[in-house]
């Protein structure tokens, strides 16, 4: 009798991008790089709370008669040079406190062994520090979104306990339709650093820890705004179809999904990643400032001194530049974000990077904007017109990676 035929494997999208070698690299880098986190989160709490001017900055300094040494990121040289900036420098500087996702250009392999999915609230992102009675968020560019009262720790005056200085720290996205914040990371929670914990401990955390409060409750007198968890998902068949088509208290905007060794990383990191498609996500492909979808792709790209135009990834990406010529005719300088049009015949694909060998100028976007768009998100933009990645990709990624542990399992029985 002959063997039963073996299943088929599912198709499996070819990967575009150079975005897994990048993420296998920031999970070696994360091991060396593991600076005092106590520190960084202190300085961090001291920087969002600060709402001092400039100039009382700096009075501030000279009367305590601080040195004018250099130190490794200090608390108080942080948060002394955070309350110094102004405009574009300081929306940049706040901007990267947060752990930004790059786009999901190719589906990463062991999704279901290696990564979490949850759904993403619509909102404004936002680091909430609750601290000496009060309670402080700011969104991306480090304005403030709320001062207000919480049943955070020490978050307002009635619910101070153990030391008032003792500060916590979340990741959030405020959901304005209920007013909620939902709290998507944890970064410091009563003075403790999460920064060097992988992101499978810090969703535990946020799970335990918040149910230690009654920051879940109703608004009150002493708690402005209810804090609610989001439903976080192992990233198997079952998770990722409960992520993606199940109900949520808020508007979806796609779905996250984080690398579960992950540390908590300022900045762009590819080990946490951002997907949209229409059925989970209002807003798949930029629109214009009419709120239209643009026949050509748009690019927000940062000015540099040598006229070269980059992205804000690190190490940048250079799309282009400008004449110098074209610089002071239309007034730009270095440090603005300037937004192009790209037709698709100026595309390549080379080596996992986008090349792009034209770029026509549009202007400037919304001055509350912090940063230019990252390389994967152009990337994505791009894909999302021609060969998007789909639910089904994702769907194909699991499946294979399933077949592939079962055929490891029926061998080491052999």
């Amino acid at each position: 009798m002959a063997p039963p035929p073996e299943p088929r494997r599912p198709y499996k999208r070819p990967a575009i991008s150079d975005q897994q070698r990048r993420r296998e690299l920031a999970l070696q880098a994360q091991s060396s790089r593991r600076a005092d986190a106590q520190a960084r989160a202190r300085a961090l709490a001291s920087s969002l709370l600060t709402t001092q001017t400039p100039a009382a900055a700096t009075s501030r300094r000279e009367e305590e008669g601080e040195a004018e040494e250099e130190h490794d990121h200090t608390v108080a040289d942080v948060a002394a040079a955070a309350a110094k900036l102004r405009g574009s420098d300081a929306r940049r500087w706040f901007a990267r406190q947060i752990m930004l996702p790059e786009w999901m250009v190719d589906a990463p392999p062991h999704l279901a062994s290696d990564w979490h999915v949850f759904a993403r609230p619509s909102g404004k992102r936002c680091l909430v520090v609750s601290s000496n009675g009060i309670t402080i968020s700011r969104v991306r560019n480090g304005s403030i979104l709320h001062r207000f009262p919480s049943a955070l720790p020490n978050g307002s005056k009635r619910d101070i306990s153990g030391p008032a200085s003792s500060y916590s720290i979340l990741d959030c996205i405020f959901h304005e339709p209920d007013e909620t914040y939902y709290i998507i990371d944890m970064i410091c929670w009563r003075g403790y650093s999460l920064y060097d914990c992988t992101a499978e401990f810090r969703f535990f955390w946020v799970n335990s820890k918040l149910t230690e409060t009654s920051a879940g409750d109703p608004p009150s007198t002493y708690h402005r705004y209810r804090f609610s968890v989001v439903p976080i998902y192992e990233c198997n068949l079952e998770g990722l179809q409960a992520a993606y088509s199940g109900s949520t208290p808020y508007v979806k905007d796609g779905l996250m999904f984080y690398n579960k060794h992950a540390h908590y990383q300022a900045g762009i990191t590819p080990l946490a990643l951002v997907w949209k498609d229409d059925a989970c996500s209002q807003y798949v492909i930029d629109t214009d400032s009419k709120g239209d979808i643009p026949s050509e792709q748009h690019l927000v790209l940062e000015l540099q001194e040598d006229g070269k135009l980059i992205t804000s990834d690190d190490p940048p990406v250079v799309f282009g530049s400008l004449k110098s010529e074209f610089i002071q005719k239309s007034n730009l300088r270095p440090g603005n974000l300037l937004r192009f049009s790209v037709r698709d015949e100026s595309v390549k694909l080379v080596d996992g990077k986008m090349q792009i060998s034209e770029l026509q100028f549009v202007g400037k976007p919304n001055r509350a904007r912090a940063f230019a768009d990252s390389h994967s998100k152009a990337l994505f933009q791009y894909a999302a017109r021609h060969v998007p990645l789909r639910i089904e990709d994702l769907v194909a990624s699991i499946q294979s990676n399933s077949m592939e542990l079962e055929s490891t399992d029926v061998e080491m029985q052999d």
